[in-house]
């Protein structure tokens, strides 16, 4: 006896079963990969540049150099006991530090070839230290010990790190606001990009949308639906980029603790980054989110 052929029940209507279930599909994942990738970086570069200027600038603020630049090697040794103890009995000065001769000679024999010998020629003494007091009053007070030092060894000058160092500590901040106003270009990049992403969308499936309608889509529907898969995509896309990213700042952070530069080392980042760094992909997500959905309401409203 024949069997009578079985009828499937019809499948369910849904709005994206219109639509191509593709994964990662087009450049837009690969392009927000790219941006994420140089945003992280520039952040990354900006906050550590940050705060090199920020301990540059607190290292250096408060430290001086006392110079006696006396050819005679007895009188600079007697002058340099004096200033010693001078500085040991003014207020507000402290870490008292003499540079050793050695140090000197190391630090001048990239120049004057490593051979020379102390001796050779007659290298001024320095002696370090910590002036504390108030901003208002650091340049008086300058002033009054370097004519202190004076009165002892009339080769004797005091200089401010400040002097020399505050410039450069500005030249790194500037280059640390100008790596955060690249990661703003590239947020207003990643925004054009996911733009002209949901314009191409809909022109593509224009046809689509309308059979949707015809079916009952709502234009929230069809929003939510093209939504969703962008995001997707922007996810992706981030993660990836975040991830190339900190491989690269963890491998340069590797090479940079072989330097042995104070400047150098100081270019490191802060615990706060390795928390704001995360939030990038978040945020680039979001960014995509909101762009993707003003951009398909606005084509749908445009439609219609």
């Amino acid at each position: 006896m024949a069997r009578e052929p079985t009828q499937t029940a019809p499948r369910p209507y849904t709005p994206g079963s219109l639509l191509p279930q593709g994964r990662i599909t087009g450049p837009m994942p690969w392009v927000i990969a790219i941006m994420m990738f140089l945003t992280v970086l520039a952040t990354a570069a900006g906050l550590a540049l940050d705060h090199a200027a920020r301990s540059l600038s607190a290292d250096v603020s408060d430290r001086v150099t006392i110079q006696i630049a006396e050819a005679d090697a007895e009188l600079r040794g007697r002058a340099v006991r004096r200033i010693v103890t001078l500085l040991g009995e003014t207020e507000g000065v402290g870490n008292i530090a003499i540079v050793p001769e050695e140090e000197l000679s190391a630090q001048l024999a990239p120049w004057l070839g490593s051979d020379m010998k102390i001796n050779d020629i007659p290298l001024p003494a320095l002696v370090d230290a910590d002036l504390a007091v108030p901003q208002e009053r650091r340049d008086e007070r300058i002033a009054a010990l370097d004519k202190a030092v004076k009165t002892i060894n009339p080769q004797a000058k005091v200089e401010p790190h400040a002097t020399y160092l505050a410039p450069l500590a500005r030249l790194v901040g500037a280059i640390g606001l100008l790596s955060f106003g690249v990661v703003a270009l590239m947020a207003i990049a990643t925004g054009a990009v996911v733009v002209l992403a949901a314009r191409g969308a809909h022109a593509t499936h224009r046809g689509t949308i309308d059979i949707m309608h015809m079916l009952g889509a709502t234009d929230t529907q069809v929003v939510r639906l093209f939504q969703e898969r962008m995001t997707l995509d922007a996810l992706f896309g981030a993660v990836v980029g975040f991830l190339a990213a900190v491989i690269i700042i963890m491998l340069v952070g590797r090479s940079m603790t072989a330097i042995a530069s104070d400047l150098v080392q100081s270019a490191s980042l802060p615990l706060a980054a390795w928390i704001l760094l995360p939030l990038l992909p978040l945020l680039g997500v979001a960014v995509a989110f909101l762009s993707a959905r003003f951009t398909l309401q606005r084509a749908l409203r445009r439609s219609l």
